[in-house]
């Protein structure tokens, strides 16, 4: 039934605008913004993601979006040009000094925020 769906996947922000603006100048994506005041936004390959205004809005403590890329280094630091931070961790996972994960257990990834908080990565194809 549902083999044939074309599925997309959606989050919430609490500022539309500033979405827009992140998604559209600093990530570079193709994006829309439907009458209603939500974003579509075009991915490679026929993906899209429905970004929404939330009132009682919270951030997702979770990734919810990841770009493989065919550089980790290069794209984060392109991002960092952008005036995109990088988050750190230590403990389980831990990051370098760029905020990049480089445990060997998985690629290579390194995690963001949007405007709204929400968490994106960026991780290295294999």
């Amino acid at each position: 039934m549902f083999k044939n769906s074309k599925a997309f996947s959606s989050f919430s922000v609490d500022d539309i605008s500033k979405a827009k603006s992140f998604y559209q100048k600093i990530l570079g994506l193709a994006v829309e913004e439907d009458e209603m005041g939500i974003l579509n936004l075009h991915l490679t390959g026929g993906g899209e993601v429905i970004i929404y205004p939330k009132t009682n809005f919270v951030a997702a403590s979770f990734t919810v979006l990841n770009f493989p890329v065919a550089d980790i280094d290069e794209a984060v630091e392109y991002l960092i040009r952008k005036g995109v931070t990088f988050e750190q961790y230590s403990g389980e996972i831990t990051t370098d000094e760029k905020g990049i994960c480089r445990d060997s257990r998985g690629p290579q990834i390194a995690w963001f925020k949007d405007p709204a908080g929400n968490i994106l990565s960026v991780l290295e194809e294999v």
